[in-house]
């Protein structure tokens, strides 16, 4: 079998290239810089770009099945590609917001991929990861490595993470097994946790006392604005407040698909020790 990833060099693409090559199958990663990409020997590493389609079409030559990050602006294109040359089966990373308010940016944004892909007449599959337990690095990381402490709005706001290896290994079972076509797969951690709680698990990994700072949502605007544009914090913070008035999903889809349980966020928090430390 052979299969193309996109966005192989990402937190989730790289897992599912671990995946794959452990697995035995040849894989093509498209990538815009080959000479930084860092992937597993026997990846077959070439020059590309999603947002550009015209550098597809040698990329996809033998390629049978196809993992496919969200980038809206040319998934039409790019499905329409992948099905002229022969591609049978797109794996589409997307999201838990397509779920969400249609007037949400992040639902706008993957669902436009995911209705490209319906369109395009391929088999496909959806995987639609809720929040990254990586998310925890650019949120928090740079204050938990210089001042121990996390300063947030809505403490209380409680989602059930996802280690992105469990996020890949559902789209390394989408990949190579016909069942999954058609399937929307909401993917997330075991349990849901607060911000509160899920700051407690870093301190126990660490071993050391990490202070959580209740903010105010105008103060996590103005925080949160140095960073990303009105909309996407406005998302976040309706997020944030929503999550905290009621927790979100916890599904069984990780066990279901690949039949082990979700890692947690306690293992994904010692996995990322050093990411934590001053000199991380």
């Amino acid at each position: 079998m052979n299969i193309l990833l996109t966005g192989a060099t990402g937190r989730v693409g790289r897992h599912v290239a671990d995946g794959l090559v452990a697995m035995g199958h040849h894989v093509r990663a498209l990538t815009r810089t080959p000479s930084t990409a860092a992937l597993p020997a026997g990846v077959e590493v070439v020059q590309g770009d999603l947002e550009q389609p015209g550098t597809l079409p040698k990329a996809l030559v033998g390629i049978d099945r196809m993992y496919l990050f969200p980038v809206p602006g040319t998934a039409r294109e790019v499905a329409a590609l992948a099905r002229d040359a022969g591609v049978r089966h797109i794996v589409v990373l997307s999201s838990s917001s397509v779920l969400e308010d249609a007037d949400n940016p992040s639902h706008q944004h993957h669902r436009a991929v995911e209705r490209a892909v319906e369109e395009s007449g391929v088999d496909w599959t959806f995987v639609r990861p809720d929040e990254f337990a990586g998310n925890a690095l650019w949120k928090w990381g740079d204050s938990i490595r210089t001042e121990n402490v996390v300063r947030a709005p809505y403490g209380k706001a409680a989602r059930a993470v996802v280690h992105e290896a469990d996020i890949a290994a559902v789209a390394v079972a989408a990949l190579l097994e016909d069942k999954h076509a058609g399937a929307r797969y909401l993917v997330t951690g075991p349990a849901a946790l607060t911000q509160i709680e899920q700051v407690r698990v870093l301190a126990e990994a660490l071993g050391r006392e990490i202070r959580f700072e209740e903010l105010s949502r105008a103060a996590g605007r103005a925080a949160m604005s140095g960073f990303m544009p009105p909309e996407v914090v406005e998302m976040l913070l309706d997020y944030l407040a929503a999550s905290a008035a009621a927790p979100g999903p916890v599904t069984d889809v990780v066990h279901k698909v690949t039949g082990r349980e979700a890692r947690t966020f306690a293992s994904w928090a010692a996995e990322h020790v050093d990411n934590f430390s001053s000199s991380g």
